[in-house]
């Protein structure tokens, strides 16, 4: 019997708020309590309500001959019990038919596995299995990476956790000529086998039944069906994965997603040849085929299928670099507040935000005008962390951490925390420099207008002032001079009529006599 695997991946981090420079080491709290309920009410009316809803009456209606599967991280069944238990309901209906199967993720939604710190990375496994275990009563033995992300390495790591299979990419650069069609076993220990997700035909309904600019849209349900069994023709499992906000988020219902989805579904259950498995079942029933070697980590993201959607700059480096390296001492510390801090920061949608390239794996709406608003909203919410752990007394329970180990955590944070101060310092600095070389220029500006004309007068004071008292002088002289002569010229007018008057009264008296 050729089977069809479904998988629905459901992550939903929390949204952290802008937190300022100003707010590092006073104010604590990091997230976007409005953002976060508005993104889940949302979520939950569109997606996940409806969707839960369909697969519950599709399961009916086909007599459990419909399966799927689905991997849910921590940070989203923590905000379905905040902010919409209705959509727990909804799994929990699911998980009591039996034709559903909750496959195991990373609890944080972290990139954890590419750290080679396998402590952690069981860790979180193991806290998303008990999750799983206690809100849907289920244990399972296959995993699901966050991104898909797999290599050689980590399938060995798994192995060695029990696990029997593992959802993966069909990657090209792994596959070469190989069809993703078949089960493959891990390189470094065969007993794990691996599914591999058909990409094409997975994106055809994730990302391309909305584009109404794809040569191949409207995508029907005849149409997708008749693609889904050529491929089974020689072949024997074809692996649809892709985020549960497919349907009703990144394609809405108005594109006709859900109506595609209850018709394929009919048609498959209907098809005497072809079957619904969980990953389960088809790792118990079906042989690998061949060893798949996978010695670089492969992911669903982007064209490339790699680690560059949230390691692809050095900013998105620095930011997984710093919070990584406070692991150990969280877990030293052991206090349920840092802990749930550390486990929300760690999501790799924070990543994802910083990411400089042009075309992203999936339809991430950032909250931020840039990537590097992003960055520097998010290391100063680390700077601040980091403080509080700091000052934060050390468990009695220190783990697998031995006395020696510790006191060299606590000096590489101490090390990585001088880092982080001296990064806030010089921010402060390049405001404080920035804000006096602004008053500096203005200054100068202002003193350009005034200055020469001071210079000028201070470099020939003397002779300046020389010249002025001759000048002075000189007009002094002058008018002196002029004055004089006014004086002499008015005396000597005054004395001419005098004697003009004596002659006139002369002439008078002798005429008269």
């Amino acid at each position: 019997m050729k089977n069809i695997c479904l998988h629905f991946s459901v992550h939903q981090p929390f949204r952290l708020r802008t937190y300022r420079f100003f707010d590092i080491g006073v104010d604590h709290y990091y997230y976007d309590d409005f953002a976060n309920k508005s993104t889940a009410l949302t979520l939950a009316k569109r997606c996940y309500v409806p969707m839960n809803n369909l697969l519950l009456s599709l399961i009916n209606a086909n007599k459990k001959a419909f399966k799927v599967s689905f991997s849910i991280t921590g940070s989203a069944l923590e905000q379905f019990e905040l902010y919409t238990p209705e959509v727990i309901e909804g799994f929990k209906k699911l998980a009591k038919t039996g034709c559903v199967e909750f496959v195991t993720e990373v609890d944080t939604h972290s990139l954890i596995s590419v750290t080679n710190n396998v402590d952690e990375l069981t860790k979180q496994i193991n806290d998303n299995a008990e999750k799983i275990k206690a809100l849907f009563g289920q244990e399972t033995k296959i995993f699901k990476n966050t991104g898909l992300v797999y290599s050689d390495e980590l399938g060995a790591q798994l192995a060695s956790l029990g696990f029997q299979g593992v959802l993966a990419e069909g990657a090209e650069q792994i596959l070469g000529w190989k069809s993703p069609n078949f089960v493959y076993c891990c390189d470094k220990n065969p007993r794990l086998k691996i599914l591999l997700r058909n990409f094409k035909l997975s994106d055809d309904i994730s990302l391309r039944f909305s584009n109404q600019g794809w040569n191949e849209w409207p995508l029907t349900a005849e149409k997708y069906v008749a693609w889904v069994l050529s491929s089974l023709e020689k072949e024997e499992v074809v692996n649809l994965f892709m985020n549960y906000k497919s349907f009703g988020e990144y394609n809405k219902a108005e594109s006709g997603i859900f109506d595609f989805f209850s018709a394929f579904v009919s048609m498959i259950a209907a098809n005497k040849n072809v079957a619904f498995a969980t990953p389960s079942e088809i790792v118990k029933s079906t042989q690998p085929i061949s060893v798949l070697s996978v010695p670089q980590y492969t992911s669903n993201a982007d064209e490339e299928r790699d680690l560059s959607a949230w390691l692809g700059n050095n900013l998105q480096k620095q930011a997984f670099e710093t919070i990584n390296s406070l692991q150990r001492l969280v877990r030293a510390v052991n206090d349920p507040e840092l802990t749930m801090d550390w486990d929300r920061l760690q999501a790799c949608e924070n990543l994802d935000y910083m990411s400089t390239k042009y075309f992203n794996h999936e339809k991430v709406s950032s909250p931020y005008q840039t990537p590097y608003e992003a960055f520097i909203n998010y290391m100063n919410i680390v700077s601040d962390f980091a403080e509080r752990l700091n000052k934060a007394p050390m468990s009695t329970k220190f783990g697998t951490l031995t006395k020696e180990e510790l006191e060299a955590e606590i000096a590489k944070h101490e090390e990585i925390l001088k880092v982080l101060t001296d990064a806030k310092k010089k921010q402060k600095d390049v405001k404080t420099v920035a804000k006096k070389s602004a008053v500096k220029t203005a200054t100068k500006s202002t003193a350009k207008k005034a200055e020469p004309k001071t210079v000028k007068s201070t470099k020939k004071v003397e002779p300046k002032a020389e010249k002025a008292v001759k000048t002075v002088a000189s007009k002094t002289t002058k008018k002196t001079t002029t004055e004089k002569k006014a004086a002499v010229k008015k005396s000597a007018t005054k004395t001419t009529v005098v004697k003009k008057t004596a002659t006139k009264t002369t002439t008078k008296k002798t005429t008269k006599k």
